[in-house]
């Protein structure tokens, strides 16, 4: 199963269909719980005369439900929980959207009648949800369902391959077949499989059945056998490089492998105006909503801080951070930490358990409350509802020396939540930053409306379950 592109971002192509699957199923459950309601109160007849009012209703249920399943995480490739936790995921999923499609259903004629339709129609759509998520597990799990993936290489570059994707979830829709051992380099590839070629790599691939050929070698310019790739490619095989890869399975851009000529003159590094006012709307838009909804957990927070701290102390926290273009701003957030937390004027990265940080401090920032004054920074035009994480420019000049690209992602507005803070827990340490670079230019390349809205769903399972807080 290969991937494709949504409005610029790569979605993996069983879960595109299982999202389209569910819709279906979803509105036929509405159908459902309609005729069983008539059943039970023995008035068939009933049901052709509500047949015209359904189609709406189960619309607005089918959406609603899919929105709430794909905010638990339920749609998501690389989800590692078993069956136990999509089983929660799931019946949370449905609570919410029950209680949305519900307050719909109060302003419309015959409230009690569709109130009772639906809740026929969750059960229904509930029990067959788990039956074809089920299904979809056990077919996506085939390997006859997977695309055959030769790796031709299998030196330091081939091995990031093995290393980034150990996990079953990692390759989700591709199976590797091995890593082409090429003359002149030195084997780095542990726990795979590989091979020898003895005969031409296009009869090799055709003969083993291959769907994709990625080019992982340590010196491609010297040992690429380009007439070989051409051969494939005219034989129906794909021949991807590593980084273009990357950015297809996993959402992400190697640092390490990226050359400057492949990020100069990738084509989708580009913004316009209509994509740049779309942002806007859509920052302001979403900042609002989030603000109305939120204001009573603001009150509340700023009281706790009060009880904790005493109310001279002050509730919220400025600090320089870099924005779009290199330039910085002011961002404000719910204090977490003790007031003289860095008073040597040292800057330093939170770590687990950081004693600086406050009781109150420590549940809002794992509830991700803390970040939510920085709405203002949003309504302000200094942030983005959606981007890569502001840093601190002491921070930024010490990595921009360290990692390659890492001025790249200021080519964009920093943001409340990001691509890089859904796939990659909170980083305290070059490693992690340069870990969390990689998904932030993805972003960068890739940012569209689509995407934001998947981030901003997304972001809810974050907050649900406590993911990569500190």
């Amino acid at each position: 199963m290969a991937t494709v592109r949504v409005f610029n971002h790569h979605v993996h192509t069983s879960f595109y269909w299982l999202v389209l699957a569910d819709m279906l199923l979803f509105i036929l459950s509405l159908y459902a719980g309609t005729y069983i309601h008539c059943m039970i109160e023995a008035d068939q007849t009933n049901f052709y005369t509500l047949l015209p009012l359904i189609p709406g209703r189960a619309l607005t249920f089918s959406v609603s439900t899919t929105v709430c399943l794909f905010a638990m995480g339920l749609y998501e490739p690389r989800m590692r929980e078993g069956r136990a936790g999509v089983l929660l995921r799931s019946l949370g999923g449905f609570v919410v959207a029950s209680v949305i499609v519900y307050s719909v259903f109060i302003f419309l004629p015959d409230a009690e009648l569709w109130g009772e339709v639906l809740v026929y129609a969750v059960l229904v759509a509930f029990i067959t949800n788990l039956v074809t998520r089920l299904t979809f597990s056990n077919v996506t799990d085939l390997e006859q369902f997977k695309n055959r993936v030769l790796v031709y290489g299998s030196g330091a570059a081939a091995s990031t391959i093995s290393s980034s994707m150990r996990r079953k979830s990692d390759r989700q829709g591709f199976t590797i077949v091995g890593f082409v051992r090429v003359e002149g380099e030195e084997p780095k590839v542990i726990n795979e499989r590989i091979i020898n070629l003895r005969q031409p790599l296009a009869a090799y691939a055709q003969q083993i059945e291959i769907d994709q050929i990625v080019v992982a070698l340590d010196n491609q310019r010297d040992q690429a056998p380009t007439d070989e790739f051409f051969k494939c490619r005219l034989q129906g095989v794909k021949v991807l490089n590593l980084v273009n890869f990357f950015e297809r399975e996993a959402g992400k851009i190697l640092v390490d492998f990226a050359t400057p000529g492949w990020m100069t003159l990738t084509e989708d590094l580009r913004s316009n105006v209509s994509t740049s006012v779309t942002k806007r709307a859509f920052d302001i838009f979403a900042s609002l909503g989030l603000l109305g909804a939120t204001w009573p957990l603001m009150l509340a927070t700023t009281i706790a801080i009060w009880l904790e701290d005493g109310f001279q102390s002050p509730i919220f926290f400025s600090q320089e951070r870099i924005g779009l273009g290199g330039k910085a701003f002011k961002v404000i957030k719910f204090r977490s930490m003790r007031v003289d937390a860095e008073g040597d004027g040292k800057a330093r990265w939170a770590t687990k358990n950081d004693s600086r940080i406050t009781r109150v401090g420590a549940f809002i920032r794992r509830t991700r409350i803390d970040e939510l004054p920085q709405i203002f920074n949003v309504l302000s035009g200094e942030m983005s509802f959606i981007g890569p994480r502001p840093e601190r420019p002491e921070f930024v000049q010490q990595l921009a020396e360290q990692i390659p690209y890492y001025n790249s992602r200021h080519a964009v507005k920093p943001g409340i939540t990001g691509w890089a803070q859904l796939c990659y827990p909170y980083g305290a340490s070059e490693e992690d930053a340069r870990q969390k670079l990689q998904f932030d230019l993805y972003y960068v390349k890739n940012q569209s409306l689509f995407l934001d809205l998947m981030v901003a769903l997304s972001t809810v399972e974050v907050v649900v379950f406590g993911k990569g807080a500190r």
